[in-house]
C-alpha cells in the first residue's frame, strides 16, 4: 500500500510539474478559468472571510499556478513570456467579472496598480524560476523566496487558526502542502528537503518571537471620494500604530496605511486651503484578514 501511495504522489508530480500541455490556447484559458474562479470567491457571500476569498487579495494560489506554468515549459524564455501573459490577462479580468457587481464600479482598477509591478516582475523571476527543473542546490535556492513566503503564510495561518478556529486553516494546509510537493518534485537529496522545509521553518518562527505588533500595508480610496493635488501632504498624530502617506492623487486619490499594531489613530490631509480629518483603525476581521476602516472626522 505505501509502495502504490509513493508512486501514486509520483505520478502525480510528475504529470502536473512537467507532464501538462502549455501551449498558448492552454496559457489563455488557464489565465480566464482562473480569473473567474477568483472573481467567484470574490463575490458570493458564502465565500466572504474565508480562506477562498484570498485567492483575490494575496499571493498563495499566484504561486500555485505560476510554478505550474513554469514547469510545463520547455525553455527560460517559454516560462518567463506565458507566465507574464497568464498574469497580463488574469489579474485585470478579476476586477473587470467584478465591476458589474461592486458599488465602486470602474474604481476598483484603483486596486490593480498594486499588480502591476508584480506582473512586471513575472517575466525575470520566471526566467529565472524555470532552472528549478534541474533539481540540484540552485534549484533550492532559486526556490527559497517561494519558501518562505509560503511558510510564513501557513505558519501565521495555524497560529490564527488556534485562535479562531476553523478559520484560516485551509489556508496554512494549502501553502504547507505546497512547501511539500516543492520540495517532493524540485529536490533530489534527502538534505535538501530537509534544509528547504526547516531554514525557512526556523527564520519565520524567530521572525515572529522578535517582532512586536503586526506588519501590515494597504492601499485605499478615501471614504469621501476627496480629490487631492499634488500638494496634498499627510500630518499623523505622534507615536501612533500607522503611517499614512498620499499613494495617487487626481480623481481617483489613494492613499497607502502601513501599520504596526492593531487599534486608532487620527491623521489630518492637508491640501492647500482644503483640510481633511479622519480617524483610522486597523482591526482584524473574522476571516483572519488585516482591515483598515477610515471614518471622517466630524467637524471639517
Amino acid at each position: 500500500m505505501e509502495k502504490d501511495n509513493k508512486r501514486g504522489l509520483r505520478r502525480f508530480t510528475e504529470k502536473t510539474y512537467g507532464g501538462l500541455p502549455m501551449s498558448w490556447p492552454v496559457v489563455i484559458l488557464y489565465a480566464v478559468a482562473t480569473a473567474v474562479l477568483s472573481a467567484v470567491f470574490l463575490l458570493v457571500p458564502i465565500f466572504h472571510r474565508t480562506s477562498f476569498a484570498r485567492m483575490g487579495e494575496t499571493f498563495e494560489a499566484w504561486i500555485l499556478f505560476a510554478v505550474i506554468i513554469m514547469a510545463n515549459c520547455k525553455k527560460p524564455l517559454e516560462s518567463a513570456l506565458k507566465t507574464f501573459v497568464f498574469f497580463v490577462v488574469s489579474q485585470p479580468l478579476i476586477y473587470l467579472f467584478q465591476v458589474p457587481f461592486s458599488e465602486m464600479g470602474w474604481g476598483l482598477f484603483g486596486y490593480y496598480r498594486f499588480w502591476i509591478v508584480w506582473t512586471l516582475l513575472t517575466f525575470p523571476m520566471a526566467y529565472v524560476g524555470w532552472y528549478i527543473r534541474k533539481k540540484n542546490w540552485l534549484s533550492l535556492l532559486i526556490l527559497a523566496p517561494v519558501l518562505l513566503a509560503l511558510t510564513s503564510d501557513y505558519v501565521n495561518s495555524f497560529v490564527y487558526a488556534s485562535r479562531h478556529f476553523p478559520y484560516q486553516l485551509v489556508t496554512a494546509l494549502f501553502c504547507l502542502g505546497q512547501v511539500l510537493i516543492y520540495l517532493y518534485r524540485f529536490t533530489e537529496l534527502r538534505w535538501q528537503k530537509l534544509v528547504g522545509f526547516f531554514v525557512p521553518l526556523l527564520a519565520v518562527v524567530l521572525l515572529l518571537l522578535i517582532r512586536p505588533g503586526i506588519e501590515f500595508r494597504a492601499t485605499t480610496f478615501l471614504p469621501d471620494d476627496a480629490v487631492l493635488t499634488e500638494k496634498a501632504v499627510v500630518e499623523m498624530e505622534e507615536g501612533g500604530i500607522a503611517a499614512v502617506s498620499i499613494e495617487s492623487t487626481g480623481p481617483d486619490s489613494m492613499i497607502l496605511v502601513q501599520a504596526n499594531d492593531y487599534g486608532t489613530a487620527s491623521f489630518v490631509i492637508r491640501d492647500g486651503e482644503q483640510e481633511y480629518r479622519y480617524s483610522l483603525e486597523i482591526y482584524e476581521d473574522d476571516g483572519g484578514h488585516n482591515q483598515i476602516r477610515i471614518t471622517p472626522e466630524r467637524g471639517q
